[in-house]
């Protein structure tokens, strides 16, 4: 099996490439009730004596690449497939797409965590994919469609085939002492009760302001909440607002009373660490930290608790939340064996029920009908398999799907806004007001200058709408 070297942003940091009765007597030891083996989908093209080339994230719940790694690698085995899996920082995702869009040729299969439309031109359009993924199983979530397709150019750069909620993770026990049990919700609950666990308890909260993806979400969430937005559902730029302004003041605030300047330094992982730590009131993440915690702080797990997002001056409607991470995979124009690893992709919705358990109910389906027990009452976010202390404290993740939306809403992740929030134009501009370098509005008037050009020169190569 070859290994392709054909970017070099960072060492891989994991390559695992998994063999026959070894890979399954490693999964066997995954899965609480024991390791289910897949359901073999049969290809409507023969693709024996191919390759499957595959670079994705390091996923946030480690079992899932071990297991993931095992479940590729048999299903290549089964159909005469060599395959080769490299993880790498989700952070050096975008460099190792450039960089293999310019040699023209890399992997087959690439999955990054948010839609990253602007690389759409050097992807195959997965239209003819995603139908038949509606055939198989049913729509596909409205977030997931809207993550992956572009209604300009009517083509899917990506293929979307799943999620992970982006809630909030509080320490009930700091909460408590604030009155507030059951963690904020609302903006106004979160500045009063974060400010006073600050002051009394020591405790600070964690919400980045820096160049990495969990800020871009927490500003993104911030915005919709206070009714501002980038862009409008026609894709003109709409962030100089008011209500923008007003949001940014907040964060400016929630800052001086609440946090530290080390979240102008946020890494993808931070606000995992400090939570995990017991050094957080408050965070914005998936259930990844809170895994991690159960295992290696169970006393910080135990007092963990999730909350919806929050209601700020823009209402109940507009307490949303983006996905932590939406699984995008997209194939190069330059893949060799684009049948390939559209066939693969059947196998891996069609085991979906799987990838729910293995990534300890972090990824969500795209899909419902692929794993249908996940929302039922009684299921495994009621009955959680891997021992949440109480036993239903993910069932607010039930709702998920009501308050997740795409990226760039209320229109589309489209080109512009992949770009923007690769610049991350949303965090840059709430930490320079918190710091004091820009007053509010200057902030805002400074997103606006760096985000009109971007949206100008996708609207020129005729890849976005708006302009009116």
């Amino acid at each position: 099996m070859r290994r392709s070297h054909l970017w070099t942003p960072r060492p891989v940091s994991r390559r695992t490439v998994l063999k026959g009765t070894g890979a399954a007597a490693l999964g066997a030891a995954l899965t609480p009730l024991g390791r289910v083996t897949a359901k073999q989908t049969p290809t409507t093209v023969d693709v024996s004596g191919t390759e499957l080339k595959v670079l994705q994230w390091s996923h946030f719940v480690p079992r899932y690449d071990v297991w993931f790694d095992a479940f590729v690698q048999e299903w290549g085995d089964a159909n005469g497939v060599s395959v080769v899996v490299d993880h790498i920082n989700t952070a050096d995702i975008p460099a190792a797409i450039a960089a293999e869009i310019s040699a023209g040729e890399g992997h087959d299969l690439i999955e990054y965590i948010t839609p990253a439309a602007q690389y759409g031109p050097s992807m195959l359009d997965l239209s003819d994919l995603v139908a038949e993924m509606i055939e198989r199983h049913g729509e596909q979530l409205p977030v997931a469609r809207n993550n992956s397709y572009n209604p300009t150019t009517e083509t899917f750069f990506a293929f979307c085939h799943g999620y992970a909620p982006d809630p909030a993770n509080y320490r009930r026990s700091l909460w408590e002492e604030v009155g507030l049990p059951d963690g904020p919700a609302t903006f106004d609950e979160l500045l009063e009760g974060g400010q006073q666990i600050f002051a009394d308890q020591g405790v600070q909260m964690g919400i980045g302001m820096s160049n990495e993806v969990d800020s871009n979400m927490a500003a993104q969430a911030m915005l919709w909440a206070f009714g501002a937005s980038v862009q409008d559902e026609n894709e003109n730029v709409v962030i100089n607002s008011p209500e923008t302004i007003e949001a940014v003041t907040y964060m400016t605030e929630l800052y001086g009373a609440a946090m530290t300047p080390e979240v102008f330094g946020w890494t993808a992982a931070s606000n995992n660490q400090l939570m995990i730590a017991g050094q957080a009131s408050y965070i914005l993440n998936s259930i990844s930290a809170y895994r991690t915690a159960q295992k290696d702080q169970p006393e910080v797990a135990a007092d963990i608790f999730f909350t919806p997002p929050l209601v700020g001056p823009g209402g109940e409607d507009r307490a949303l939340a983006h996905g932590h991470a939406v699984f995008n995979y997209m194939i190069p124009n330059h893949s060799q064996y684009s049948d390939t690893a559209k066939e693969f992709l059947f196998h891996l919705v069609a085991n979906y029920d799987q990838v729910v358990m293995e990534s300890e109910l972090y990824n969500f389906p795209a899909y419902p009908s692929t794993a249908p027990e996940l929302l039922t009452d009684g299921g495994p976010l009621d009955v959680d398999p891997y021992e949440s202390d109480p036993i239903d404290k993910l069932t607010v993740l039930k709702t998920a799907n009501d308050w997740t939306v795409n990226l760039g809403w209320p229109g589309p992740a489209n080109p512009a806004i992949g770009e923007t929030f690769a610049t991350f134009i949303l965090p840059n501009m709430m930490a320079k007001a918190a710091r004091g370098e820009m007053s509010p509005e200057e902030a805002v008037a400074e997103a606006e200058q760096l985000a009109t050009p971007i949206f100008e020169k996708w609207r020129a190569d005729g890849l976005i709408g708006g302009g009116q």
